[in-house]
């Protein structure tokens, strides 16, 4: 099944963007649909972060966010499988895009929209040939993970680390000038984590981004991936002036709050599908 899933990915990568988009649409449509534990969860978190939304508005941008997120499904057919000079021409840089290339240790933060990928292998062909880490879950199949791993690594100076092996390698890389692409805005528990608000809710968040740019001294600039008619903009902002501060906490307040200014601004792509509330404080029941 998976290799006829991704013979079809490799054989849509030649139709016109606005075919494929057209095929993501109707794939999130079909995921609205039958996805019913995502669709139950992605309306609790728009209930809890938009409580001033009318249920009718909360459930049109679920509905917008299942259609953005089936397009940035099928999207993975050109962006991993289409030649790069197609791949490249529909990513576009925006912004202070001169702020990554400053001298010094150097970590983007770029939070769970759905174009995250396509944002990732952007920065991979930015700074090719040298190279570029990223932090991932390894996939639940063999297959898929293959494919995934394959379509992340074709710029061919991707660095991959993964969660369970911890940061000793990722700190040691970027001391040595490897720039760390990190993405530390879901609910991975309570450990190292601290309850600060996002969207106005307590949540459970990784205080990740504070220590490594303490330990390794690196500036922290955000990038933020909106998909587009066109295929995806890649935004580089302002890094972020005096962090990492003395205080663990409000600097992991401050990234929600960075994340929070670019979620308003394209709600619909925010990655809502995940159970970013799913860690509760002490006494609190669960939400979903």
């Amino acid at each position: 099944m998976v290799n006829i899933f991704v013979t079809v990915m490799r054989w849509i990568s030649g139709w016109p963007l606005s075919r494929v988009r057209a095929l993501g649409a109707v794939f999130g449509l079909l995921l609205w649909w039958f996805a019913a534990r995502r669709r139950h969860i992605a309306r609790v978190n728009l209930r809890l972060c938009f409580p001033d939304l009318t249920p009718a508005d909360r459930n049109r941008l679920a509905r917008q966010h299942f259609t953005a997120f089936g397009q940035s499904v099928i999207d993975r057919a050109w962006l991993w499988h289409a030649p790069e000079s197609v791949v490249r021409e529909r990513l576009q840089w925006t912004g202070q895009v001169e702020a990554l290339s400053a001298p010094g240790p150097l970590i983007m933060l770029a939070p769970h929209f759905v174009g995250l990928d396509a944002g990732g292998l952007a920065v991979g062909y930015r700074f090719a040939p040298a190279p570029v880490a990223f932090i991932f879950k390894p996939q639940s199949y063999p297959e898929i993970e293959q494919w995934v791993r394959t379509g992340r690594e074709r710029t061919g100076n991707a660095r991959l680390y993964f969660r369970h092996e911890g940061i000793r390698k990722i700190l040691s890389g970027i001391k040595h000038g490897e720039p760390l692409h990190l993405s530390p805005d879901m609910d991975f528990g309570a450990k190292d984590a601290v309850f600060v608000p996002f969207m106005g809710v307590p949540a459970a968040t990784l205080m990740s981004l504070h220590r490594m740019a303490r330990l390794t001294g690196a500036r922290v600039v955000p990038v933020i991936t909106r998909l587009t008619d066109q295929g995806y903009s890649i935004e580089v902002l302002a890094p972020l002036a005096d962090f990492p501060s003395q205080d663990m906490a409000e600097d992991t307040a401050r990234m929600n709050r960075v994340i929070e200014q670019q979620l308003r601004r394209m709600p619909e792509q925010y990655h809502w599908v995940h159970r970013r509330f799913k860690t509760r404080p002490p006494g609190e029941a669960s939400v979903y």
